[in-house]
């Protein structure tokens, strides 16, 4: 999917279809609309070109060695009418609807994975799609019922967040039993489809050092600690709860693939300092795979020919391993 078009997510896209090794991983359909896809192909002088195609009927893949790609064209994005580097709710509509088309191709079992470009959230909202995020936009699209959460994975650690998109006075409130339980056994689900077979997941702290034995806090004492303990007992191991200022240091030097954060900055200052053009983000625990590039729409470099690709290639191999991983699991039949 190629991305909200006021910002880098069309570029990206494109720069990512451009790789010859991303057509040997998977087969490729695009959703959007052609006029994007023709226009950033030229603005970028890439040798990309889309054969449109009907998703109900049989059609023939390229070859891995073809610039051209297989495209759904929902022809509804005019580029005389897209403004670069300025949030606009109408194409946040448009960015919503063709994610919607392509959750129910996933759902369908026509295509295994949704790998998108990066979004604008406010766009989204302010354009109709009444949910906080996209994660919830997705978990409503798929009548996900029980837990589910946002990962963030770079190539030293994973994190997994206890609260997200919520204020941090809220954030406090919501670090109940229940929530934590929820992250731990998403941590330790989504690991094991990333290739650990017993991964080695930290939790952190919600308060300063821990809570210094109750004096600045005592959440860790009378929630976090006796709930880790529940889920040991029931084989879901973990190690913690580290106050936030350290548990980075043992992820980064490999003591720990994943950590459990109580919030999302907590998580994110770490993930973006150490992996920002390498971060991917996964909606975790939903029947559709999706993943996207941790970083945003880079309003300020928009139609430059500067964004890296970086972030969305390891977001595209991140949704076919586990794609792939799936597949293994639970064989269906294939896609066209």
């Amino acid at each position: 999917m190629l991305g909200d078009p006021t910002g880098i997510g069309p570029e990206v896209a494109l720069k990512l279809l451009a790789r010859p090794e991303t057509h040997q991983q998977a087969r490729i359909l695009v959703v959007g609309d052609r006029r994007i896809f023709d226009q950033t192909a030229l603005t970028l002088g890439l040798a990309l070109k889309a054969r449109v195609v009907e998703p109900s009927q049989s059609f023939e893949w390229p070859q891995p060695s073809d610039p051209e790609v297989v495209m759904v064209d929902l022809a509804n994005m005019d580029p005389a009418q897209v403004t670069q580097g300025a949030v606009d709710h109408k194409i946040g509509w448009l960015v919503g609807e063709t994610l919607k088309v392509m959750t129910d191709l996933a759902l369908e079992k026509v295509i295994d994975a949704v790998c998108f470009a990066p979004l604008n959230k406010a766009a989204i909202n302010r354009g109709g799609w009444q949910y906080l995020d996209e994660h919830a936009m997705f978990a409503d699209w798929n009548a996900h019922q029980g837990y589910y959460g946002e990962v963030n994975i770079i190539p030293q650690f994973c994190t997994f967040r206890v609260t997200s998109h919520v204020s941090l006075r809220k954030a406090v409130d919501l670090v109940v039993p229940e929530r934590i339980h929820g992250a731990v056994q998403l941590a330790h689900t989504v690991m094991k489809g990333l290739g650990h077979q017993k991964p080695k997941i930290g939790v952190a702290a919600l308060n300063p050092h821990g809570g210094e034995s109750g004096l600045f806090g005592d959440e860790e004492i009378t929630i976090i600690r006796p709930t880790l303990e529940k889920l040991a007992a029931a084989g879901l191991e973990t190690e913690g709860p580290y106050p936030s200022d350290t548990v980075f240091l043992k992820a980064k030097a490999g003591a720990l693939d994943a950590v459990v954060i109580m919030y999302h900055d907590q998580g994110q200052i770490a993930t973006k300092l150490l992996g920002f053009s390498e971060g991917v983000t996964l909606t975790g625990g939903l029947k559709t795979i999706y993943t996207t590039p941790a970083h945003g729409t880079a309003y300020d470099i928009v139609g430059q020919n500067k964004a890296h690709p970086g972030a969305m290639i390891k977001a595209f191999e991140v949704a076919v391993n586990l794609a792939n991983q799936r597949r293994s699991a639970a064989p269906s039949p294939q896609p066209h």
